[in-house]
């Protein structure tokens, strides 16, 4: 028999020392979004999933769990990401027709994870730029995210960049067919060279060469030359290239290393241009994700182009280096108006104290104090405590 206590898989308590330091995170990175002009919203846990999936394409589909309303009898989504909620906050709640910044931070929850290692209920937190088309908002949102990193105390990141319009042009340039690009996507997203060799063999020799180079397409500066040189001489080729050349320049020295992966195809459905990913020693993972996805808001009913970014604070929280738990001050349980006045004046100022509950003096050894509040001379002051050997 199973045990009552026992969680799904890839389901986990956060428990006391892990759960202050995503707490801490959490506070300090929307600090750090609202200084920058992002107003926070907070959208529901569950929605009808026409809403929730809204130009999300199948890949979200699959990893939502599903639900019947009992009010309604219509079909509800568990959120697995927020950005197509605060999408839609923008297009019909707040509608505003300048530049928007918004942010959020909740749990979402996936029914399969992502990776072995990862969890199926991350922690995200995120920001979002609507309105603005151009690279400067991609930039803005690029610096944000290493700037949130850096709370975390991640300093040395490795930054993909790559941009969804060069395949899309690709495959237009071939009018290739729906199901056939949803199979490309696949055989790219894997980068099975293989499968995109047999399914590209149909195709005219132009776009198959495209195709088959894509996945050889990872590096450095040489990556944007070659596909400069290799690429079929399509105008949003050339776009897609000369932006990503201009935010390597403003970002290289803001990351220890940049390369450019123009086979980068997650989100693939969901995003319209550049796309990024950041990651850290220590992960295997993307601890940070984002990119350009202006066809979600012309999903939603009304067109605006959008930028951000997401990261899961329980996976960023795992790489900071562990911290003591703060030392507390034991405090007697008395009712003395002084005593209580000098409990409260303490906390003010930020220390934990605890106060020693009546008949668990055994137990104290659990509470971390080092000091103690004591009445000398009418006065309560706190003196050092000796912890027990």
């Amino acid at each position: 028999m199973m045990p009552n206590w026992l969680l799904p898989q890839h389901i986990e308590d956060i428990l006391p020392p892990e759960a202050r330091r995503i707490e801490q995170l959490r506070r300090a990175v929307l600090d750090l979004f609202h200084v920058h002009g992002y107003q926070l919203v907070i959208p529901p846990l569950i929605e009808y999933v026409e809403s929730l999936l809204t130009g999300t394409g199948r890949d979200m589909d699959l990893k939502t769990f599903k639900l019947v309303d009992q009010l309604s009898g219509r079909m509800m989504g568990l959120r697995a990401d927020i950005t197509p909620q605060v999408a839609r906050i923008d297009a019909h709640l707040l509608n505003c027709q300048g530049i928007t910044r918004l942010c959020y931070c909740g749990s979402v929850a996936h029914t399969l994870p992502s990776a072995s290692t990862r969890t199926r209920e991350p922690l995200q937190i995120g920001a979002e730029l609507y309105g603005h088309a151009g690279l400067e908002s991609d930039s803005e949102i690029l610096s944000l995210m290493l700037q949130a990193l850096k709370l975390a105390d991640i300093n040395e990141v490795h930054l993909d960049l790559g941009h969804v319009a060069i395949f899309r042009s690709i495959a237009k340039l071939g009018e290739i067919p729906a199901e056939l690009e949803a199979e490309l996507f696949g055989a790219l997203q894997s980068k099975d060279k293989p499968a995109l060799r047999e399914l590209t063999q149909a195709l005219n020799r132009r776009v198959s060469q495209a195709l088959l180079l894509l996945p050889e397409l990872y590096g450095g500066d040489e990556v944007l030359e070659r596909a400069a040189k290799d690429l079929p001489d399509y105008p949003e080729i050339s776009a897609a290239l000369a932006d990503l050349r201009t935010l390597a320049k403003q970002l290289r020295n803001k990351v220890s290393s940049l390369c450019f992966d123009l086979a980068e195809m997650r989100g693939y459905r969901y995003h319209s241009g550049v796309v990024f990913s950041a990651y850290a020693k220590g992960s295997a993972n993307a601890i940070a994700v984002g990119g350009r996805y202006d066809e979600v808001g012309k999903a939603f009913g009304r067109a605006r182009p959008a930028t951000g970014f997401s990261m899961d604070l329980r996976e960023v929280s795992a790489l900071l280096p562990g911290k003591p738990l703060a030392s507390a001050i034991l405090a007697p349980y008395a009712q003395d108006a002084a005593l209580q006045k000098k409990i409260a004046s303490l906390r003010e100022q930020g220390e934990i104290v605890i106060v020693d509950l009546p008949q668990h003096e055994d137990s104290r050894h659990g509470l971390n104090c080092d000091r103690a509040l004591v009445l000398r001379n009418g006065v309560w002051e706190v003196s050092s405590l000796k912890r027990p050997d």
